[in-house]
């Protein structure tokens, strides 16, 4: 096998769309499984869609999934520039060249003429396409003489440069993924190519750089299937068949119902988000919720983006990035779309929270202190990690399951009080105070001892005791093992929150 060498070359037309991650990733886990290239190529053709800073927010995007690049409109490269604005001059000739040998044509139709041409064809329910059937009677290069055209071109005349699709022809695809594509000719249109702005279309732009850049497979999305067969045309009319990458279209992934692509208007409408990184729209200042800002680790987002649409063929689920480059297959990617599961996107969050140690979650959790202006003694931080990593799905969770053990409860839970808060209970915890005075190491094992102890003495279960100073404790009656929350809190703590909740409590 020749260099393996990929491309990802998204828009810069807004945030970066879950999928278009998925798609840079199974290019990059195939580069690397076979010790080949990536690259990012910033494919800006269309300038009337460009959106400022959109290109700075997929380049941080991708580090931040860490999909790394070894050439890129960021890093340079031996094949630079890498954005397709700064190539612009080159496109023309590509061009002329398909003009010259016939494969291509000038076309001077207004956008006037045409949406004419397609009101009067919707008018007999028939769909106006421009190709073969419908060339010959417009007005182009084919249907005007030589001299007709070069005078309209020499009076600056509006034109675009179409592909001629050939007549009655079989065009092949063959796709790593799907397998043999054949589609007839009579159903595409000459694409434009080329407009006398001096910007080419994708269509053009894209395979002229695939080529330079000599990109041996472009791995993408299932929805330019349907573009693949041009884009096989070209290669052919070029001369360059014998260069031509492999193609893998990759499954679309679909809402959770399965009802259709998800898209970027689904985002937070569905409840989950579908941009890798929080993004704010410079038109409108709209904010879009990323999976970042939302508590999830980069290791879970590329492997639930790893899952839609692949399989490992065994039964392990979580992998690193390491164990994914040596895993992926193009041939393990599936035909059929992919339901995103916001429930297993869950899941893979907190199994990669469960891995961290106690030590990289204090990292997390300090920052949220600090950004909350809670005051905290970062000793007791990788305790209060391990006491409630089990109970955290999203980051944010670490401090809204940690927060009692810097700030006291004010309120206490009614329907707690009313459930666990007796006519006794103030008695007996007044009570019980001189046990956990008298606790002596204060840990998890001596605390629960004398409390049982306590309970045994006055012939009651522990519960009578421990969900109450619970509630006075926490404020409610969830939350980790309260021997172990003892532990952390210390006895001065414990004893001043349980003297005001029995003031407090009614």
């Amino acid at each position: 096998m020749s260099e393996i060498r990929v491309r990802f070359a998204p828009s810069p037309t807004g945030p970066l769309h879950i999928g278009g991650v998925r798609t840079a990733l199974y290019n990059y886990l195939f580069a690397k499984k076979h010790g080949g290239k990536m690259i990012l190529r910033i494919e800006d053709t269309d300038q009337g869609r460009f959106v400022a800073g959109a290109e700075d927010y997929i380049i941080e995007s991708l580090e931040w999934c860490g999909i790394k690049f070894d050439e890129g409109v960021h890093i340079g490269g031996a094949f630079a520039p890498y954005r397709q604005s700064d190539r612009k001059a080159m496109y023309q000739q590509y061009a002329l060249q398909l003009i010259e040998n016939g494969t291509a044509y000038y076309a001077f139709d207004t956008p006037e003429e045409l949406d004419a041409l397609r009101k009067k064809y919707e008018a007999k329910k028939e769909t106006f396409q421009y190709g073969p059937k419908t060339r010959k009677g417009l007005k182009n290069s084919i249907t005007l003489s030589k001299e007709e055209t070069q005078q309209l071109l020499e009076n600056g005349n509006h034109y675009v440069i179409r592909f001629k699709i050939p007549e009655n022809e079989t065009v092949t695809v063959n796709d790593i993924i799907r397998g043999e594509v054949k589609v007839d000719s009579s159903l595409l249109d000459d694409k434009v190519l080329y407009k006398s702005d001096g910007m080419p279309t994708y269509h053009l732009a894209n395979i002229v750089d695939d080529y330079l850049m000599k990109i041996s497979h472009v791995i993408r999305g299932e929805e330019w299937l349907p573009s693949a067969p041009l884009h096989v045309l070209l290669y052919k009319s070029f001369g360059w068949a014998d260069k031509m990458p492999q193609f893998a279209h990759l499954p679309l992934l679909l809402k959770p119902d399965g009802n259709g692509k998800l898209s970027k208007r689904d985002g937070d409408r569905l409840g989950f988000p579908v941009f890798p990184l929080q993004w704010k729209d410079p038109k409108t200042n709209e904010i879009s919720s990323g999976y970042r800002e939302s508590g999830y680790l980069p290791e879970a987002v590329v492997n639930m983006l790893a899952f839609l649409g692949w399989n490992p063929g065994t039964e392990q689920e979580l992998f690193t990035m390491d164990e994914l480059i040596q895993s992926f297959s193009l041939e393990r990617v599936s035909k059929s779309g992919a339901k995103f599961d916001l429930e297993k996107a869950h899941w893979f969050n907190h199994q990669f929270l469960h891995r961290k140690t106690n030590e990289e979650l204090s990292v997390y959790l300090e920052k949220m202190l600090v950004d909350n202006h809670i005051v905290f003694n970062k000793s007791m931080l990788p305790a209060i990690c391990e006491l409630i990593k089990d109970r955290v799905t999203l980051l944010p969770d670490l401090l809204s399951q940690s927060k009692f053990f810097f700030v006291a409860p004010e309120t206490y839970d009614e329907k707690v009080i009313q459930k666990v808060w007796k006519t006794e209970t103030p008695t007996l915890l007044s009570e019980v105070l001189p046990f956990i005075e008298n606790t002596n190491p204060f840990t998890a094992e001596t605390f629960e001892k004398n409390i049982r102890e306590f309970c045994t003495n006055k012939n009651i279960g522990m519960g009578m005791v421990m969900n109450p100073i619970r509630l006075a404790i926490v404020g409610t009656n969830a939350g980790p093992s309260m021997t172990h929350v003892a532990e952390i809190l210390g006895k001065e703590e414990m004893i001043k929150r349980i003297k005001k909740g029995v003031e407090k409590i009614k």
